[in-house]
């Protein structure tokens, strides 16, 4: 079943990524889809502030993204 996937945004913490993408099936809602590391990421304290950092950067990134979405398609 191939639908429309959209990179909204991701980050590399640690040595995991996380990604956030739009998903839009044809006979569903669309979906934001968070993909987490299966295992827990170690992360030294540290650079734990700069690590929070990066995951909201990373979140903000995907709100922008998925709202210029929304508008190209209303346009």
């Amino acid at each position: 079943m191939n639908h429309p996937i959209t990179p909204l945004a991701s980050s590399q913490i640690g040595h995991d990524t996380i990604t956030i993408e739009l998903v839009e099936p044809d006979s569903l809602p669309p979906v934001v889809k968070i993909t987490w590391p299966v295992q827990p990421s170690i992360v030294d304290p540290r650079i734990f502030g700069e690590t929070a950092a990066a995951i909201v950067k990373m979140f903000s990134t995907a709100h922008v993204e998925l709202a210029r979405h929304r508008l190209w398609k209303k346009l």
